[in-house]
Order: C-alpha cells, then sequence, then structure tokens
C-alpha cells in the first residue's frame, strides 16, 4: 500500500531556511574587519579603549605570574609557559609585552615586586593565578560583545587561552 500523499505544501520558507539565513546573517557581521561603521558601542574610540584595556590587563596578569615565580622558582617549569602565552597576549593587543622571564626566574618587575602579595603556599598561589585567568577571561568574555571583528576575534582567541591556563592551573595541581 503507498504512503498517501503529505497533506498540504507549505506556502512560504521553510524553518530551516529561515534559521540557515538568520546563522548566516550573524556570521558576516561577525566577520567585518572593524573598519567600517559600526554601533555606538564598537565604534573605533571604544575598540581602541577595550584593545588598551586588554593590553594592560595581560600585562598585569604577567607581573603577578613574576611574583609567583619570584616567590616559588620551583614552579618556573610549569609557570613559564603560562607566562610567556600572557606576554605574547599583551603584545598581540598592542602592549609592550614584558622581558621574558628565564629558567632562573622572572627578570624583576619594579612593580610586580611591591605591589603584589604571594600567597604563602605554593597551592595557594596556583589557585590565586587561576582565578585571575578565570575572572579575566570572564571579563574579556562580555567585552566580545562590544568591539568589532578582528579584535573580537583576537579577544575571543585570548580568552579561549584564559579558560585554559585556568584550567590547566588547577587541575594540574590535583
Amino acid at each position: 500500500m503507498p504512503y498517501p500523499p503529505p497533506p498540504r505544501t507549505p506556502s512560504g520558507p521553510r524553518r530551516r531556511s529561515l534559521l540557515a539565513s538568520a546563522a548566516g546573517a550573524a556570521l558576516l557581521t561577525g566577520c567585518s574587519d572593524g573598519s567600517g561603521p559600526t554601533s555606538a558601542g564598537g565604534s573605533p574610540s571604544a575598540a581602541e579603549r577595550a584593545r588598551a584595556r586588554a593590553a594592560r590587563d595581560s600585562q598585569g596578569l604577567a607581573e603577578r605570574y613574576d611574583a609567583v615565580l619570584a616567590a616559588y622558582p620551583t614552579l618556573a617549569e610549569r609557570l613559564l609557559p603560562l607566562r610567556a602565552e600572557v606576554v605574547r597576549h599583551a603584545e598581540a593587543f598592542g602592549g609592550a609585552g614584558k622581558p621574558s622571564a628565564t629558567a632562573s626566574g622572572p627578570s624583576p618587575s619594579p612593580s610586580a615586586s611591591p605591589s603584589a602579595v604571594v600567597p604563602a603556599t605554593e597551592k595557594d598561589a596556583l589557585a590565586e593565578l587561576a582565578a585571575a585567568e578565570r575572572a579575566l577571561a570572564d571579563r574579556r568574555a562580555k567585552a566580545l560583545l562590544d568591539v568589532p571583528g578582528e579584535l573580537a576575534r583576537l579577544l575571543a582567541s585570548v580568552t579561549a587561552a584564559g579558560a585554559a591556563h585556568a584550567y590547566l592551573l588547577t587541575e594540574g595541581a590535583k
């Protein structure tokens, strides 16, 4: 016995077509180069402020790594690669970056020593670094909504890296 014909054919676009069109439009909007006019939240001056803030935040995080490395040189093998990434993030946002830390310890930073308070144990220091990475990743994820194309992609990439750093700092301690 043959199947009966479908009830009536709906007129107009199908739901899948509408969803695909909406998704495509969202992707195209997110892929702008950031050079054209944007909303008030994504104006070039707002984008430049966001870029400068991201560079400062990464530089501040590198200083936290420096303080922990100065207090606990035994963590150098574990922290130096993460710190190097943070420095590259600062440079990617246009920051000056910090001098590279070596296996013997970070280069002294005048702003890291007096202002940074390092927890009393290595475990607490790692937890503090993980919390700082996580908080910064959260702030950057929220900032993604207010910046244009290329900066948003960079910010998203650095946000993901920060979340991975937080994971490595907490899971590696277990």
